[in-house]
């Protein structure tokens, strides 16, 4: 009986050696191993622990390289070179290619691995970091909850009965759950910012051709973006360092954004005195916010104020962004089905959606890129007032899991709705914008606001967002399931 105390007791310590250890944050993590107080093994080995214990209970991971990240944590410890995120280990959504991996969007209907990583892995790779293994996601990420008929639910650490929201709610599970410090995610329609809000943890969405979608030349044309999810502003602007920049094969491309010296060393710049207006109002009618994020707005102000901001409530008289978003989620869910090998695999709510994508030509599907542009430039003038806009980020609680069980299309667009209320606007015009951690409500779920800057402002919007996460430190949150 002894016996088994001490080892209870010793994997008691053990895991919660692994929970401090995947809590320091990718930038602390990559200086604890350039400093040899820690390995690239250890971090893995750490990382692969945590998803042992967690991740049955939440399902954020589709496939879990373990073999594979430990013989790439050896390499790094052999290595005597050093990029910023050496030895790191990060999850990877699964829209992006992973060589020697199905890349399943979520679904069945892909078998065949990718012979090379996507630019962004890419990029993650030959900064140091370790590929740890792929998140779950919504077939094709059409629906702002991770739920897939070939892979189950993806359920919240914060509370195991509701959403991660979605569509990389497999990527923000696994980082509010300490399972990995960071996680690539994909932003359609409000992908990286709703599971963010969801689980706590920040998410920006930058600027359209920002971050390279290669080896495809778009993601849902222009609708789609790559990011990563942290739990701090820093190590968002540490992996920005990492993966902005595109590639000739890219449709689009940012304009100048963050200073030349980097995302990291422009946030050691204040912003200086704002405008920033505020407002509760959706950019979808017939969408009210629930009461608790329209106080986490109303708190958030405050403390803009407090900073020392003009803080000013305004009506953004939103454009309506309906006609381009739905012609580009056409093309898209239409671009995805045809790169699968075995289209008779796709979910039935998917092949209602490919029957009437398959009514809109690539022609209407263009009209509608040049119709979002014209929207972009409606929304540059809101910002000839403010420097930035601050909103709720989703307008419900995240809800009870399984939103998608049994629904057919028209079913998943009506519960989708209040999830991208405030989001997807910005995807049809390709400004940046971020949610922000605004605290833990009453129902013990995160609290969020959006922060939307003007094109090409990322910087703006990373400013402010740390300026917040000063003076209401939220990465001290740890969701329940995390106890060590």
């Amino acid at each position: 009986m002894a016996i088994d105390r001490d080892d209870d007791a010793a994997r008691r310590e053990q895991d919660r050696d692994d929970t401090e250890l995947m809590f320091l944050g990718v930038e602390r993590q990559a200086e604890q191993v350039r400093a040899g107080k820690t390995t690239s093994r250890a971090l893995v080995e750490a990382a692969l622990r945590r998803i042992a214990r967690s991740d049955p209970d939440l399902g954020a991971f589709r496939i879990v390289l373990a073999d594979q990240a430990l013989a790439e944590a050896d390499a790094r410890d052999a290595q005597e070179s050093t990029g910023p995120l050496h030895g790191v280990p990060v999850a990877v959504k699964d829209e992006l290619d992973v060589a020697g991996q199905v890349t399943t969007f979520g679904g069945a209907a892909n078998r065949t691995p990718v012979s090379a990583d996507s630019e962004a892995v890419r990029r993650l790779r030959a900064a140091g970091a370790v590929v740890i293994g792929k998140t779950a996601m919504p077939e094709f990420g059409q629906w702002p909850f991770t739920e897939s008929a070939a892979y189950g639910r993806t359920l919240n650490p914060w509370d195991t009965t509701r959403t991660p929201g979605g569509s990389s709610g497999g990527s923000a599970a696994a980082v509010a759950a300490g399972m990995v410090p960071a996680a690539l995610g994909g932003d359609g329609g409000g992908s990286i910012r709703i599971p963010a809000a969801c689980c706590g943890l920040f998410g920006l969405k930058p600027q359209r051709g920002r971050v390279s979608t290669a080896p495809n030349p778009h993601l849902w044309y222009a609708l789609g973006t790559v990011g990563p999810l942290t739990r701090t502003v820093r190590d968002s602007a540490l992996l920005y360092d990492v993966l902005a920049g595109t590639t000739p094969t890219d449709r689009w491309s940012a304009g100048p954004g963050p200073a030349a010296n980097g995302w990291v060393r422009a946030l050691e710049t204040p912003p200086g005195r704002l405008r920033i207006g505020y407002s509760a109002k959706p950019a979808v009618p017939g969408v009210r916010p629930h009461p608790a994020h329209v106080e986490a707005l109303l708190e958030t102000v405050r403390a803009l104020r407090e900073l020392g901001h003009d803080v000013r409530e305004v009506d953004p008289r939103y454009p309506d962004a309906t006609a381009p978003f739905v012609a580009q989620f056409c093309g898209g869910v239409r671009a995805e089905a045809a790169a699968v090998q075995r289209p008779d695999l796709l979910e039935r709510r998917t092949r209602t959606a490919l029957a009437l994508a398959r009514l809109v030509p690539e022609s209407a599907v263009e009209r509608g890129i040049r119709a979002g542009e014209r929207l972009a430039e409606r929304a540059d003038r809101m910002f000839t007032t403010m420097d930035l806009l601050l909103t709720p980020v989703i307008a419900e609680r995240p809800r009870p899991a399984g939103a998608l069980d049994g629904a057919g299309l028209l079913t998943a667009m009506v519960r989708s709705r209040p999830m991208v209320a405030y989001t997807a606007l910005w995807n049809v015009t390709g400004h940046p914008a971020a949610s922000v951690p605004a605290g833990v409500g009453a129902d013990g779920l995160p609290l969020a606001v959006q922060l939307v800057g003007r094109r090409d402002d990322e910087v703006g919007v990373l400013r402010v967002a740390a300026q917040l996460e000063a003076v209401r430190p939220w990465a001290q949150h740890r969701p329940p399931l995390t106890a060590g």
